[in-house]
């Protein structure tokens, strides 16, 4: 692997959690005041749309720092960002707060009103557009 991806993609894992940790405050902030009003479905629902803003808003704002030059390192980026985000998720919702499996699959579930399919395909190609945006491509 080129020494120059090696340095794209750990910084690429540093905005990465910058965006898991507004996604975080994000969730907490859902929980306490949406979910009571609207439900939790429709609040995760939403949470969705909100949640995808600020990924592509924390990459156009991070964009300059990932250092990115060739389209393969911002599909790479992208790549990464759901593998992480799919782990981390895993890792908070089962194994910290015992969510249950059928749970978590649910926000997957398009059938079932989950859209979170939807905002990791925001996350996969938020460094591709916001790159093009910026003419880093």
């Amino acid at each position: 692997m080129q020494q120059s991806l090696v340095r794209v993609l750990l910084r690429g894992i540093a905005i990465w959690l910058v965006i898991m940790g507004a996604e975080t405050i994000h969730g907490i902030l859902r929980s306490a005041f949406i979910s009571p009003v609207i439900g939790d479905l429709r609040a995760r629902q939403v949470s969705v749309l909100v949640g995808s803003i600020l990924i592509l808003t924390l990459t156009f704002v991070f964009i300059d720092r990932l250092n990115a030059s060739a389209l393969h390192q911002f599909v790479l980026v992208g790549i990464m960002w759901v593998v992480l985000t799919v782990g981390f998720e895993i890792v908070l919702g089962r194994f910290v707060m015992a969510v249950s499996w059928d749970r978590i699959v649910s926000d997957y579930n398009v059938a079932q009103g989950g859209l979170m399919i939807f905002g990791l395909l925001i996350m996969l190609l938020a460094p591709l557009m916001i790159g093009k945006l910026r003419r880093k491509i």
